[in-house]
């Protein structure tokens, strides 16, 4: 029987609590937000089809909120049937066909403020995830975020967020992409070179009203 294309993250089951080591953000303990660990998590993918060539991740949450007027406001809550965008956490393409997965840390170790480099790396070609625009105009934390940064979803916000880490087998051993290329640069090259997607879903909320359903 032929076998499919699947994607595993030891770390937590699929559609399961993130543990906070993997967060950009976590509750504090006198304040609404503290640093995390934001540490990549160990991933690993299996039964590519036959052709594949490369590989690509791409992690996004499809529950950010799409106006900021609420966000993280004391006194405030961000409502559930706000309509939602997707912000992409993790771009990364150029991954060789004989690699399998990425080790826990390998990508990312803690917080870089100002970010980190996009560009050729041993993994693959990594772009930049939004943590790029969202730290614009702020001077101790804008630049250019390469790799790899967790979840920090407001602490308001009334819904869990859902995180899906997805992994593509491409029938090209390259795509094109240059520069500060984003999520949305890598999913417009993929498209006609897809053979198979699959992915592994966590959940992750800094509100201590809800923390119980994401569990």
């Amino acid at each position: 029987m032929k076998t499919q294309f699947s994607v595993h993250i030891d770390a937590w089951a699929n559609g399961s609590a993130i543990p906070a080591k993997y967060a950009f953000g976590r509750p504090g303990t006198d304040s609404p937000f503290a640093p995390s660990d934001n540490i990549s998590p160990g991933i690993r993918w299996s039964d590519a089809p036959e052709g594949t060539r490369s590989f690509a991740i791409i992690c996004r949450d499809p529950d950010v909120p799409s106006s900021g007027e609420d966000v993280n406001q004391a006194g405030k809550t961000v409502p559930a049937d706000l309509p939602r965008v997707d912000f992409f956490h993790w771009v990364l393409v150029n991954i060789p066909a004989d690699v399998s997965g990425l080790d826990e840390g390998e990508v990312c170790q803690g917080i870089t403020p100002r970010g980190k480099p996009v560009g050729q790396t041993t993994q693959g070609l990594t772009g930049k995830n939004d943590y790029t625009g969202w730290f614009a105009g702020d001077p101790d934390m804008e630049g250019t975020y390469g790799g790899y940064d967790g979840p920090c979803p407001p602490w308001n916000d009334s819904i869990v967020h859902h995180y899906h880490f997805e992994v593509y087998a491409l029938d090209v051993e390259t795509l094109e992409l240059q520069g500060e290329f984003s999520a949305q640069d890598a999913l417009a090259a993929m498209e006609g070179h897809i053979l198979a997607s699959a992915s592994h879903m966590g959940t992750y909320t800094m509100n201590p009203a809800i923390t119980s359903s994401s569990e």
